[in-house]
């Protein structure tokens, strides 16, 4: 199996189309298309982060400066980044496009990934974040294009889970 380059780039052009400028990332299996991507492009900030929980604070930088921007994690580091969301981001309300490989999931074949798998939506909704899937190319544009909106009009994190059926190939 291999990571979708094709489903990489169709999420890739859709934070493009909402007008994300910045991205901040931490590599990651899944992910790994997405910073190519976004380190190819001119019109793109990269910036890599060495813990989850520093892409909050980019985040907010770039959204006090008018820019608009996305977190690409897989869900440990979600998990990781808690503390800066709802310290930071929720308390003042600071819009967060987060896009969480939803490691874990059914099919998932790596145990260590497992446990996370079984309690990313559970967290989510502990935190009242609103989430959806992206489990097709069909549907990736218009859910992002509606995460983005709800975000930016709720001034809170929303999360959109890559998940297994989109993200790889077989």
């Amino acid at each position: 199996m291999v990571v979708s380059e094709e489903s990489s780039r169709t999420v890739y052009n859709s934070l493009k189309g909402v007008g994300v400028q910045l991205v901040s990332a931490l590599p990651e299996t899944w992910l790994v298309h997405l910073i190519r991507l976004a380190e190819e492009d001119p019109d793109m900030t990269l910036v890599r982060v060495n813990k989850e929980e520093e892409a909050v604070g980019i985040s907010a930088g770039a959204h006090l400066a008018g820019k608009t921007s996305a977190m690409l994690m897989q869900n440990h580091g979600f998990f990781a980044s808690i503390n800066g969301i709802v310290s930071f981001a929720m308390l003042y309300r600071i819009p967060l496009l987060m896009i969480i490989s939803y490691r874990g999931g059914m099919g998932e074949r790596d145990t260590w990934q497992t446990e996370g798998g079984r309690v990313t939506e559970p967290v989510l909704q502990a935190l009242g974040i609103n989430y959806t899937m992206l489990d097709s190319r069909d549907t990736v544009t218009h859910r992002i294009k509606e995460a983005h909106v709800l975000a930016e009009s709720s001034l809170r994190p929303v999360a959109l889970l890559l998940t297994r059926d989109l993200m790889w190939e077989d």
